[in-house]
């Protein structure tokens, strides 16, 4: 593998922390998703910047950006698109919705009703969606990005356990530390806005990227690893229900992704284990008794990692 894809990976998070401060692993873990193939479902409270970060990595790479603003009464056919009557040639011509971008922004996807948080979900699980009975394909490449603020403020609506299970890697911001925060604020003194943000890589660039990925080497060891750790989550006594297949083969995929993106050709224990408390956190549904005994699913995954026997590479 050449140096290419490492330096076109560099540039991307560069670019990105123009206008993000302190936020790397958050820039990291958002292009780990884009080039597995998978979305991004992004957590947090009102004004840390959510929006702002996809803003940023769709604009540093030369693709199609889309936004659909969720509101209470936006309409399935508002995502997807609708087919308009045109008087002059008496036919009926299709509309593309924004979902037809590359890049997607679903901002605030849990203030709309569920029937139009679903209009999402075929798109994403399906890379095609349905207007008016016929079939239509989604770009390639296509990512969503969806930010949403925690379901304990008002007007908001809990996303599917099906929705979420399609979502690669669940991630929060944070607040910013002191040191951040004093940044942003010069920063924000100098002008420095979203417009600073430069394309540095072409679609084509970006599916080299994704070709690069499938390339990155996961041993045996790593994929036995990766299966007891899901096992694991579907035996634990304090699981109602543990993690999909679709959220095991989620996992190896962001483990290559991530690989790569901290230039190596080869998955290590270390990226699994970093990775699973967002790949495997929104895939599990605990037992009421669990919730009522305060336990979290922060807290299980930790202790499953503790108990399954890290794999020792030979040679």
């Amino acid at each position: 593998m050449t140096n290419q894809p490492f330096l076109h990976i560099e540039k991307i998070l560069n670019e990105i922390e123009k206008v993000i401060v302190g936020k790397r692993n958050v820039a990291k873990l958002s292009l780990t998703a884009l080039l597995a193939g998978g979305h991004v479902l992004i957590e947090d409270v009102p004004g840390v910047g959510k929006t702002m970060l996809v803003r940023a990595l769709a604009k540093s790479i030369g693709t199609n950006f889309k936004r659909i603003q969720f509101t209470p009464d936006l309409l399935p056919a508002d995502v997807t698109g609708v087919s308009v009557f045109n008087p002059e040639t008496r036919e009926f011509e299709f509309r593309p919705g924004p979902i037809m971008g590359n890049i997607v922004l679903a901002d605030e996807i849990n203030r709309t009703a569920p029937r139009t948080q679903a209009a999402l979900l075929e798109g994403m699980a399906e890379k095609h969606v349905t207007v008016d009975g016929i079939t239509r394909s989604l770009n390639d490449p296509f990512f969503v990005m969806a930010t949403q603020n925690p379901i304990e403020y008002e007007g908001t609506y809990p996303l599917p356990e099906a929705q979420l299970d399609r979502f690669m890697l669940k991630i929060n911001m944070g607040y910013p530390t002191r040191e951040e925060e004093l940044a942003l604020l010069s920063a924000k003194q100098n002008g420095e806005s979203i417009e600073a943000v430069e394309t540095v890589v072409t679609e084509a660039d970006l599916l080299h990227l994704k070709e690069a990925v499938k390339a990155v080497f996961v041993s045996e060891e790593i994929k036995r690893y990766i299966v007891s750790l899901t096992e694991a989550t579907r035996q634990h006594q304090s699981v109602a229900l543990g993690v999909s297949p679709r959220g095991t083969v989620a996992l190896m995929q962001a483990a290559q992704s991530f690989a790569l993106i901290e230039k190596r050709e080869f998955v290590l224990p270390d990226d699994i284990q970093y990775l699973l408390p967002f790949a495997y956190s929104h895939r599990l549904l605990l037992k009421p008794e669990a919730l009522y005994n305060e336990e979290t699913n922060a807290k299980i995954l930790t202790d499953i990692l503790a108990q399954i026997p890290v794999p020792v590479e030979k040679g």
